[in-house]
């Protein structure tokens, strides 16, 4: 396992105090000896370029390419992976999963032994973004989600740590609102299995791979990237009374739907037609203004994927 290193919010994991878990998320375990090459298959990033002590997004597709599951994946020791799942339950993608496992050697379970909680420091902002896990399995693990103006750590710490508090709606909500800022889709039940990585831009996450080889829906995103034939992005959207489900309007014409949104309703993510204007927007009758989508939460800093789509690497400043 990981020696404990030092935090970028000045804090060994054993020191860490007082984090409030945070709602929806829950954690999927994955270990054995082939491990590596069961993930590799089934997701859509590239496990095996995963090294130990690192993370990165990923997601699980189905055969047509829309998104299930959207998750952080962690290599916390040769053999070892944790799944970092924002609203997926893990109990409900254990049992769909464990279906293509055949006579892999591996186990999956829930781990209900550990609990997401988060650390928020805007200060924390200038130290850079890693992609580096920290921790171990007697203290819990955490990962750094800074983006461009935030400071943020997941803590995955032990449940019966003196470290947990309840879950707290302020700090659920805030946590939220950052995500969406950064451009991180929260998905809901009913989000599930709607949209393709490129309609929800996860290629500014470094979510997906393009050159990995075959998995599920594998052929629908690389027809989608090489071919230019996403005509929709993923926008940040600033107002009122904003729901999942809504629709997003441009002089009384329908150009996208909302798939996020934060808990007060004044934030939004939507899958959008490509140069929406910046003009005329509404939800529900009611103005919305466009947000750019904040840099900095991709995973790693610089992979395939910007590279070939020939966009700049993020860095995180």
């Amino acid at each position: 396992m990981l020696n404990p290193a030092p935090m970028p919010f000045k804090k060994n994991l054993t020191e860490a105090e007082h984090l409030p878990a945070l709602s929806g998320f829950s954690i999927l375990g994955v270990e054995g000896a082939d491990a590596e090459s069961f993930l590799h298959a089934q997701t859509m990033n590239d496990v095996r370029a995963l090294a130990v002590g690192h993370w990165h997004w990923n997601g699980w597709l189905n055969p047509k390419g829309r998104v299930i599951a959207l998750f952080a994946l962690a290599r916390v020791a040769a053999d070892h992976f944790v799944v970092v799942l924002p609203d997926f339950p893990a109990g409900d993608l254990l049992p769909r999963l464990q279906r293509f496992v055949f006579r892999s050697k591996l186990r999956m379970c829930v781990r209900d032994d550990l609990v997401c909680a988060g650390a928020i420091d805007l200060a924390a902002a200038d130290d850079g973004p890693t992609d580096s896990v920290v921790g171990s399995a007697e203290a819990g693990f955490s990962l750094d989600f800074s983006g461009a103006q935030v400071g943020r750590r997941l803590w995955m710490l032990p449940a019966g740590s003196a470290s947990l508090l309840p879950p707290d709606p302020a700090s659920d909500a805030e946590w939220l609102e950052q995500d969406l800022r950064h451009g991180l889709p929260r998905l809901p039940a009913g989000q599930s299995e709607a949209w393709t990585p490129a309609m929800l831009s996860l290629q500014r996450l470094n979510a997906f791979s393009l050159k990995k080889g075959c998995y599920p829906g594998q052929e629908i995103v690389a027809r989608t990237h090489y071919l230019g034939q996403s005509k929709r992005a993923l926008e940040c959207l600033r107002g009122n009374r904003l729901l999942v489900g809504a629709n997003v309007t441009d002089a009384g014409a329908s150009i996208g739907t909302i798939v996020s949104a934060s808990t007060d309703g004044r934030m939004a993510l939507a899958v959008c037609i490509r140069d929406v204007g910046t003009g005329g927007l509404q939800v529900a009758e009611q103005p919305v203004e466009l947000l750019p989508l904040l840099p900095g939460l991709a995973r790693p800093l610089v992979t395939e994927v910007t590279l070939a789509s020939g966009q700049k690497p993020e860095t995180g400043a």
